[in-house]
C-alpha cells in the first residue's frame, strides 16, 4: 500500500446501505460506487454515531462522539443542544491546514447555524441548511451562465397532516429540468474547479490536497428530473420487510412517529413508486460521483488520491412504517456505506465494527499525521492494510432527540441489539433469527443472560467513554425501575 498524499471524500445524506449494487442491490445502477468498491475496501458493519445530520457531521470534523462535541440536534429544531462547534475543540481542517494542506469542501456543511468552511480556513461556501439549496444565490446564478431552466416541481407527492386532513411534508416530485441543471451537477461541477486548481498545486509543487464533495440527496424530498425519476420499475421494487412492523411490545413514539410521518397513508404501490424515486435519486447522484472519479484519472491524480465515500445517516423509506430518520435505533438509518479506496491497497471487504468517527483520524493518517487529542476514533488504515481486527466487535451508538428530546443509547454485536430508551420499552433483538428487527425479545425469558451481558456492556462502555448517560442506568437500577433490562448489579458487574 503506497502513502497517497491526497484525499477526495465523498458524502451523501440519508442514503441507504441497501441501494447500492456493491451492496448487494441488483436492481440499482451504481457504477461508480461499485468501481470504487471494487477497488478498495467495503466496510460491510459501518455506522454513524448518531442517525441525524448535524450531530454526525460534527463527529466527523472533530473526531468526537456527539455528547462530547455538544451539538446533538439539527440547528432547524435545537432542542438545547450547541448550534456551532465549541472554542477548543480538535476540527479536522486545522493540522491539515497547518501542514499545508489545500483543503476544500464544496456542498452541504450542516456543521452549526452560522459557520461554514471557510470560517474554518477551508476553500468552499457555506451553503446553509439541511436541504438542497434550490433558491441560493450561487446556484441561481450557475442556472442562469450555463442557460438551464428554473427550478421548478411538477406533480408533487405529499403526506398528509398528522389529523387526518391538510397536506403533510413533501417526499417526492418531479423536477422540470434536466439532469445537466440539478444541484447534483452544480456541486459536481464546484468540486469539479476545486480539483483542477488542486491538481495543479500538486503537480507544480507537489502541495498535497483533501477535498470534500458533500450531496444533500437522496435525502427526502426526492425531487429530481423525469430521466431519474422513472428509471427504475415500480413493479421490480421488493417492500421492506419490516413493513410488516406492528410496534407490538415496542416504545409508543415509534408509533406516533409513524403518525406524524402519515407513513400509513401510502398504499403498497405508492411505496414502490416512491422506493423507485429514491433509487433514481441515487443513480443521480453516483453518475456525478463517475465525473469526479474519471476527473482524477484525467488529471493525473488517480495513484496518488486516496477516495472515501460514506454518508452520514441511513432512511427508513418506509421500513417499520417510518419515513425520514428519527427515534428508533434500527439498522435502516445507523447502518451506512463506508467505502475506502487507497492506491496500492487490495481490494477487500471488512467484517468489523467501524464508524464515521473513524474517518477523521483516518484521513488524518492519510496525510501522515496523528490523530488530535482528544479523539474519540482509530485510523481505519490498518483494517485497510489487512490487519485483524482489534477491539471492533461491538458499536455503540447515541441519539438525542429530532423535532423533539429523546435520548437512546445502543449497543450491536454480530448477533443482538440493545436499545436503551429511558423514556421508553427497551428494546432486543436477535438479527440472526429477527433480521428485520421486528420481535423484541427484551422481555423473553430465554434471553435473560443476553439481556444482562448486554446491559453490562453497554454501561461499561458509557462510564469508559464518560457518556453521562451511563447515570441513567444506574440510576433506573437504584430506584428498581421495571423497565430496565436487569440493570440490577450492573455497576458490580463492570467496576
Amino acid at each position: 500500500m503506497t502513502s497517497p498524499r491526497n484525499v477526495l471524500f465523498l458524502m451523501t445524506d440519508q442514503h441507504r446501505v441497501d441501494t447500492l449494487g456493491c451492496y448487494g442491490n441488483p436492481e440499482v445502477r451504481t457504477p461508480a460506487l461499485d468501481g470504487l468498491a471494487a477497488e478498495g475496501t467495503r466496510f460491510d458493519r459501518f455506522y454513524t454515531p448518531t442517525a441525524i445530520c448535524t450531530p454526525a457531521r460534527a463527529s466527523l470534523f472533530t473526531g468526537l462522539h456527539p455528547f462530547r462535541h455538544g451539538m446533538l440536534v439539527n440547528p432547524e429544531r435545537n432542542g438545547g443542544g450547541r448550534d456551532e462547534v465549541a472554542a477548543g475543540q480538535p476540527v479536522m481542517s486545522e493540522p491539515l491546514l497547518a501542514a499545508g494542506y489545500n483543503m476544500g469542501h464544496v456542498g452541504k456543511w450542516h456543521i452549526g447555524r452560522e459557520r461554514g468552511p471557510e470560517f474554518y480556513g477551508m476553500d468552499g461556501e457555506h451553503l446553509p441548511g439541511a436541504l438542497n439549496p434550490f433558491h441560493h444565490p450561487s446556484y441561481q446564478s450557475w442556472l442562469k451562465e450555463h442557460g438551464h431552466p428554473p427550478f421548478a416541481v411538477e406533480r408533487p407527492v405529499f403526506g398528509t397532516a398528522q389529523n387526518g386532513t391538510g397536506r403533510g411534508h413533501l417526499i417526492a416530485g418531479r423536477l422540470k429540468q434536466p439532469a445537466a441543471a440539478t444541484v447534483e451537477t452544480f456541486l459536481a461541477d464546484r468540486t469539479l474547479e476545486l480539483l483542477e486548481r488542486y491538481a495543479g498545486d500538486f503537480h507544480r509543487g507537489d502541495r498535497p490536497f483533501v477535498l470534500s464533495c458533500h450531496w444533500y440527496g437522496p435525502h427526502l424530498p426526492y425531487l429530481i428530473p423525469d430521466e431519474f425519476y422513472d428509471m427504475y420499475d415500480p413493479a421490480r421494487v421488493p417492500l421492506p420487510e419490516s413493513m410488516a412492523e406492528t410496534f407490538d411490545g415496542k416504545p409508543e413514539v415509534q408509533r406516533r412517529y409513524s403518525e406524524y410521518w402519515s407513513a400509513d397513508h401510502f398504499d403498497a404501490d405508492a411505496w414502490r413508486g416512491l422506493i423507485a424515486a429514491y433509487w433514481g435519486y441515487v443513480s443521480l447522484i453516483d453518475a456525478q460521483v463517475g465525473r469526479l472519479l474519471s476527473a482524477l484519472r484525467e488529471l493525473g491524480l488517480w495513484d496518488d488520491t486516496a477516495v472515501i465515500f460514506t454518508a452520514d445517516h441511513g432512511e427508513f423509506t418506509g421500513a417499520h412504517r417510518l419515513n425520514d430518520k428519527g427515534p428508533a435505533m434500527y439498522e435502516d438509518i445507523y447502518r451506512i456505506p463506508g467505502i475506502v479506496r487507497v492506491p496500492g491497497a487490495p481490494a477487500r471487504t471488512v467484517d468489523a465494527f467501524a464508524t464515521l468517527i473513524d474517518l477523521n483520524p483516518t484521513i488524518l493518517d492519510l496525510a501522515g499525521l496523528p490523530p488530535q487529542d482528544p479523539c474519540d476514533g482509530a485510523s481505519l488504515l490498518p483494517l485497510i492494510g489487512g490487519e485483524p481486527p482489534e477491539g471492533r466487535d461491538s458499536v455503540v451508538t447515541e441519539f438525542h432527540g429530532h423535532h423533539f428530546p429523546y435520548s437512546q443509547r445502543m449497543i450491536r454485536d454480530h448477533r443482538h441489539k440493545l436499545v436503551f430508551n429511558p423514556e421508553g420499552v427497551h428494546e432486543l433483538y436477535d438479527l440472526d433469527s429477527d433480521p428485520h428487527e421486528l420481535r423484541n425479545v427484551y422481555a423473553v425469558p430465554a434471553y435473560a443472560a443476553v439481556r444482562r451481558d448486554m446491559t453490562a456492556r453497554l454501561y461499561q462502555e458509557l462510564l469508559r467513554r464518560g457518556d453521562p448517560a451511563y447515570s441513567w442506568m444506574s440510576y433506573m437500577a437504584d430506584i428498581g425501575e421495571g423497565r430496565a433490562p436487569d440493570v440490577d448489579g450492573v455497576a458490580d458487574e463492570v467496576a
